[in-house]
């Protein structure tokens, strides 16, 4: 049985930077490690998470996405950087989450925004976010900016690079994955 790897897009809107980023990395992270895919964003989250002050308050597809990223051997998390943070509903969505469920796991910390004055959000924002949960950031985050796309794709070799470095660093918590998947 396959493990489970789900992207989380913290973004409502669609097409979307963020979810292409998040897309692009789970895809390069099944083909290395064999990992089944799922992929959400806050529109699949939908609108009772506005409402939600705890799991239980959530309606049916958002507590759906929920049980998927707890239940996940592995997290890619992405969020578009919104006044140099993540976004309000995103955070809301986070913080549903009880500790205890994203303890020890594996997680790759993404994110997008218009330029490089936003870059360091990952490592000022997301980083000490997750580390509240006790989970496991990869040490190579990815942020990506405006430049890095076309159509929703990425076009920057710089970019494909470092999301290269960080799914090379999952070998540390699936090091058989790695090398069932290179035979």
């Amino acid at each position: 049985m396959a493990l489970k790897l789900v992207g989380l897009a913290g973004s409502y809107n669609r097409p979307s930077k963020t979810f292409a980023l998040v897309e692009h990395i789970a895809s390069v992270a099944a083909e290395r490690y064999g990992f089944d895919t799922r992929l959400h964003d806050l529109t699949d989250v939908g609108p009772s998470l506005g409402q939600a002050q705890r799991q239980s308050d959530l309606d049916e597809a958002a507590a759906r996405v929920l049980a998927d990223v707890v239940e996940a051997d592995f997290l890619i998390v992405g969020s578009p950087t919104y006044k140099g943070s993540y976004p309000g509903l995103f955070k809301h969505f986070i913080d549903l989450i009880d500790p205890e469920q994203l303890r020890a796991k594996p997680i790759l910390i993404t994110a997008t925004g218009g330029g490089d004055r936003h870059a360091l959000m990952v490592e000022h924002q997301l980083r000490p976010l997750f580390g509240f949960f006790m989970a496991h950031t990869l040490p190579t985050a990815v942020y990506a900016s405006d430049r890095d796309f076309a159509d929703y794709r990425i076009v920057s070799e710089a970019l494909q690079q470092r999301i290269g470095f960080a799914v090379n660093e999952l070998a540390a918590f699936f090091p058989v994955r790695e090398l069932a998947a290179a035979e």
